[in-house]
């Protein structure tokens, strides 16, 4: 899943239009921006995904995840 980029600083942390954000690989649905928050992390954040398997994620450290798309 790469839906962002941090050679210009992220692009989509600050981005709060109306949509779906999805995996840039496979296209499969990840997030909708109704589920979307402000934060102090460089990464976009979302309290849930479209599908319960439309993700997969694994602990880097305590409290923070990194997920993938279930389907790449």
């Amino acid at each position: 899943m790469s839906f962002c980029s941090f050679f210009g600083g992220e692009v989509f942390k600050d981005h709060f239009k109306t949509g779906l954000y999805m995996c840039a690989q496979c296209g499969h649905q990840l997030f909708s921006s109704r589920s979307k928050y402000e934060h102090s992390s460089p990464w976009p954040a979302f309290t849930e995904t479209i599908l319960q398997d439309s993700v997969s994620k694994h602990e880097e450290r305590p409290g923070a995840f990194k997920v993938r798309s279930s389907h790449d």
